[in-house]
């Protein structure tokens, strides 16, 4: 994303690039696809053609002589929250866009396509207490505000990651069944799946891992300084030895390991996005697999 876009011409540029290619898969069963089953019951309604049998309220139809359905809150109002972690870790791209960029703008293209439908969406970043939470409200400028309020909050205001601890707020403060985006690179510290599992049980829950393939593997450029982005610590490795070079790619696809595992024990969709790639196509992949298969289990799992 350049440096002087503006949010609206971020948000253009997302509607022609992205949003239009996910229109033929999302509309019409836009709510099938993102959200999971209703859980709070509103009001009941007369039966009209196409509702499902199963909804039929039995003892309001014997009462009434004609067929009633129940109808749940969030098939009239859906409320989602983006969860997004603003670490120091999300500042790091090499390739075309940092994390944080990436994740500003999935969060912009939730935002836009949950607001179309007229639903309302909020934002919570992480870590920290000092860091932005955005109100639920619907509309275009809803989304405007959610891209341009992350993408003007520096990284690393709040601290060090926590997800366990962003989760577990996420949840204190969700009363309703909502839909949650967590939005990260989940490199923090270990022991989140099991909050990430919980708020599972009482939301639909899709967790947006954003990477960064420079990340993987150390080029052969000779002794540099590595700085880890969450503590600050920094160390110099010499990257012409085989062996360092060797070393730091298991290092990597063990915690990549660890990351997977802890998200297949969470029980939570994952939708994973590079800052290498364009977001479109994983995104329509993500799309149709929540069609064919339902919510429980993640393309390649």
């Amino acid at each position: 994303m350049a440096v002087m876009e503006t949010p609206e011409k971020v948000l253009r540029r997302l509607e022609f690039k992205v949003i239009r290619r996910l229109d033929g898969f999302l509309f019409g069963d836009y709510r099938g696809i993102f959200y999971g089953p209703s859980l709070d019951l509103a009001e009941v309604r007369e039966y009209q053609p196409g509702d499902e049998i199963k909804r039929i309220d039995w003892n309001v139809t014997a009462r009434m002589n004609r067929l009633f359905i129940r109808q749940y809150l969030e098939e009239r109002e859906l409320t989602a929250w983006l969860l997004v972690d603003l670490s120091p870790s999300m500042g790091f791209g090499t390739r075309r866009h940092l994390k944080r960029e990436v994740a500003a703008e999935f969060a912009a293209v939730a935002a836009y396509i949950i607001t179309r439908h007229g639903d309302k969406v909020g934002c919570l970043a992480f870590p920290g207490r000092h860091l932005p939470v955005i109100p639920p409200r619907a509309g275009r400028v809803q989304a405007l505000r959610i891209l341009q309020v992350l993408n003007r909050t520096a990284i690393g205001e709040g601290g060090l990651t926590d997800l366990g601890a962003a989760v577990r707020h996420a949840g204190r403060m969700l009363r309703r069944r909502r839909l949650v985006f967590v939005i990260s690179d989940f490199l923090t510290q270990p022991g989140w799946d099991g909050p990430l599992r919980d708020l599972g049980q009482r939301h639909d829950v899709i967790a947006v891992w954003i990477r960064d393939p420079a990340e993987e593997e150390l080029p052969d450029v000779g002794v540099i300084p590595i700085r880890d982005p969450e503590t600050g610590q920094q160390t110099w490795v010499d990257t012409s030895d085989r062996r360092v070079r060797t070393a730091y790619r298991d290092l990597v696809a063990a915690q990549q390991t660890r990351i997977r595992d802890a998200l297949r024990r969470a029980r939570v969709d994952t939708l994973e996005l590079s800052t290498a790639g364009a977001m479109v196509d994983p995104l329509v992949k993500f799309v149709t697999y929540r069609k064919q298969r339902g919510r429980w289990r993640s393309p390649g799992r």
